[in-house]
């Protein structure tokens, strides 16, 4: 990044937008932007008045596009392969977001960036719910799922900012907890009941298409609430002034970011571990929903959209939570090394869950506690998994490592979930999912391999 020539930062990203347009220019060279803030700018605020909701927020369209759009496209008729295909290549900007977080630093504040990306996915998900009553949905609503991934991967980059910016250590610190557990209510409100009160409209409109109208239709209606609410109730940190382009050139380039991470010790086995530990569930969960929607025919268990709801979205997320958080007391008592192999086994046993439901197709008494048991052990081996991640993030540039990690890790996702579907196509069910715990036996073996009494020493450092 050194002696790179960058355009000028701008001094209000609000303005820009107004600008766009000739007649609201006139009305913003004769009103500026400070004028319609006709509230009072206030430096501080009690973090519990805007971290829930800025998490929450952060989590519905994530959910949404990576998710609850796999049960859509199902109950819309669309084939496994095109869902798995698709849903998982929109996935992209959760995984590049690294490469342009710098420009976030440069134009405007971290603040103005949260509003507008808000604003910008409550029309994202209006749009995709008015796409759904026209012929050609299935590709306009994708045009804005992929448009509405790159807002919501925009808008992490400036929360998680905006977090360390609003908050002093030892609020950061505590308010982590608070971070992930409003995350998670919102994978419960989206998979959840988004899901269920869809299904119920299922049933007392018999049409699917208007149905997933009004379910999207209500989100964007939260949205918008909470960038209304977000204009009048996030502060004006002091330091959130924006990087000027001058700082950005003094900052240590990106090759020497990108070689720091690459020269670590035992680093060939630390990227086959990322890629390869959730390959077999990367597979797995984009084909849960359908299986469990599919009718019997297509050898599915053929559930409602409001049990799957329940199932996945409610009972499952919960025992995910459980999971997890049982998984960092475990980590925190006996460390990383000794944990992560049963964490491991903990993630992937339960994929037989998956081959059993296949063959014998339960009754629904019976995939409420097996889902929910899938899900726990997820929980469990995740944990082990994001705790090695920030284990090799360490130094100078631990942050940027860290986002490196995760953007592998999501190409992790982002692979094995495209072409899960076509595989699924011409294998059928059972056949799949005794493939997906067979893919799970690479990711376990790198285990055996990473070097982790560093990751240990690190860990109680």
């Amino acid at each position: 990044m050194q002696n790179r020539i960058l355009p000028p930062a701008l001094p209000d990203f609000g303005s820009r937008i107004l600008n766009l347009a000739p007649f609201l220019g006139i009305i913003h060279s004769i009103y500026p932007a400070q004028h319609f803030m006709f509230f009072k700018q206030v430096k501080y605020r009690n973090p519990w008045n805007f971290v829930p909701t800025m998490y929450f927020a952060q989590g519905v369209p994530n959910v949404i596009i990576s998710t609850v759009s796999v049960i859509l496209y199902t109950k819309m008729g669309i084939d496994n392969a095109q869902i798995a295909f698709w849903t998982s290549l929109i996935y992209l900007p959760w995984v590049i977001k690294m490469f342009w977080s710098p420009w976030v630093d440069i134009y405007s504040t971290k603040r103005n960036w949260i509003l507008y990306t808000q604003l910008a996915m409550t029309c994202c998900l209006g749009f995709a719910a008015f796409a759904l009553q026209l012929p050609n949905f299935f590709f306009i609503s994708l045009l804005a799922f992929s448009v509405g991934a790159f807002i919501s991967a925009t808008y992490d980059i400036a929360a998680d900012g905006f977090y360390m910016l609003a908050l002093n250590p030892e609020q950061q610190a505590f308010f982590t907890g608070i971070r992930s557990v409003f995350f998670r209510l919102a994978v419960i409100f989206c998979s959840g009941f988004l899901v269920f009160f869809a299904g119920q409209l299922e049933l007392s409109l018999g049409n699917i298409p208007l149905s997933w109208t009004a379910a999207l239709g209500l989100t964007a209606l939260i949205f918008g609430g909470l960038f209304a609410y977000h204009q009048f109730i996030l502060p004006f940190p002091d330091s959130d002034s924006g990087v000027k382009p001058k700082q950005v050139e003094e900052k240590a380039p990106v090759e020497e970011i990108v070689k720091s991470y690459f020269s670590q010790k035992g680093i060939w086995a630390i990227l086959a571990f990322i890629i390869l530990y959730r390959f077999g569930e990367a597979m797995l969960v984009k084909l849960a929903s359908p299986f469990l929607l599919n009718a019997a025919e297509k050898g599915g268990l053929g559930l409602s959209t409001s049990d799957v709801g329940l199932i996945y979205g409610t009972f499952g997320v919960l025992s995910l939570i459980a999971g997890g958080i049982l998984g960092g007391v475990l980590i925190a008592k006996y460390g990383l090394k000794k944990t992560i192999l049963p964490m491991a086994l903990a993630l992937n046993l339960p994929d037989l869950f998956y081959v059993y439901m296949a063959y014998n197709r339960p009754p629904i008494e019976f995939v409420y506690p097996l889902v929910s048991l899938e899900q726990f052990g997820y929980g469990l081996g995740f944990s082990a998994f994001m705790v090695y991640l920030m284990t090799i993030s360490r130094g100078q540039y631990k942050t940027s490592h860290y986002a490196i990690s995760t953007g592998i890790m999501a190409l992790g996702l982002m692979l094995p979930g495209s072409f899960s579907g076509y595989i699924q196509q011409q294998v059928g069910y059972p056949l799949f999912f005794i493939l997906v715990c067979l893919l799970t036996i690479p990711g376990m073996l790198t285990i055996f391999f990473l070097p982790l009494e560093e990751a240990d020493i690190s860990q109680n450092s």
